[in-house]
């Protein structure tokens, strides 16, 4: 059987990163491994914490950037406290994105790209691919409670993770799909949570990696660690053997 590096290698995949509070530091350890292996996706789709990393990488953003970005940052850097249905603005995560961004619209990245978001009165998911960037990927992050919802292209919107945990929603029946599946169990999940579970569905190839360190917004001092553990759990699994769909 091949290994998971030569699976990749063999056709285009769609690289999909699931939600997980602040477990973008992982996301930013398996791309970084990645952009090194020149494993490029044709196209990557994700929630919250994956729309976040894989809009960033998909964008045109390197991973060595995207490392360096989240290893600077500080809670003050998005920690504006408002009134309204949330702690936090978002203004300054919206700065931040636009800081980093290369580009303005979806229609201008390098690789297509897919965030899944929840509309706060239609009641369900929705995949943006199309027009600004930036607040897709704020309104893919907005975790309820922590961030106002996001007001974008006349709709209300709040994380993509609420209803679409794995960031799977834009993805057809057998596509080629590496997955990376953020183990860690957020303090609003039941434990037997479907969510919680990795996707069983054709074409699919996941990287689950467990016992990484829990992040947070007053706990970010060990997301060198979590960066560094996920590119080795990366690497481990791309040198794995595949067994059959």
């Amino acid at each position: 059987m091949p290994t998971l590096r030569e699976w990749l290698r063999e056709q285009p995949f769609t690289l999909v990163m699931s939600s997980g509070f602040f477990g973008f530091f992982a996301h930013a350890g398996v791309v970084s491994v990645l952009e090194e292996e020149g494993l490029r996706p044709a196209r990557i789709t994700g929630s919250s914490a994956g729309a976040l990393v894989g809009a960033l990488w998909g964008a045109g953003v390197p991973a060595a950037r995207i490392r360096e970005e989240l290893l600077a940052l500080r809670r003050e850097h998005f920690w504006d406290v408002r009134p309204g249905l949330g702690l936090l603005r978002g203004g300054l995560f919206r700065a931040l994105l636009e800081r980093v961004l290369p580009i303005g619209t979806f229609e201008e990245s390098p690789v297509r790209l897919a965030l899944s978001v929840w509309d706060v009165l239609a009641r369900r998911t929705v995949v943006l691919e199309r027009g600004p960037l930036a607040p897709a990927i704020h309104a893919s992050c907005a975790l309820p409670v922590l961030f106002h919802p996001v007001r974008h292209g006349g709709r209300l919107y709040a994380d993509g993770g609420i209803a679409d945990r794995p960031g799977l929603a834009s993805v057809g029946e057998g596509e080629r799909v590496l997955y990376h599946h953020l183990t860690a169990r957020p303090p609003w999940r039941r434990r037997n949570s479907a969510a919680l579970q990795v996707p069983e569905r054709r074409g699919l190839r996941a990287i689950a990696l467990t016992g990484l360190p829990r992040l947070g917004p007053f706990r970010l001092a060990r997301g060198r660690e979590a960066m560094e553990r996920a590119a080795g759990g990366a690497r481990e699994a791309l040198a794995c053997s595949l067994a059959g769909d």
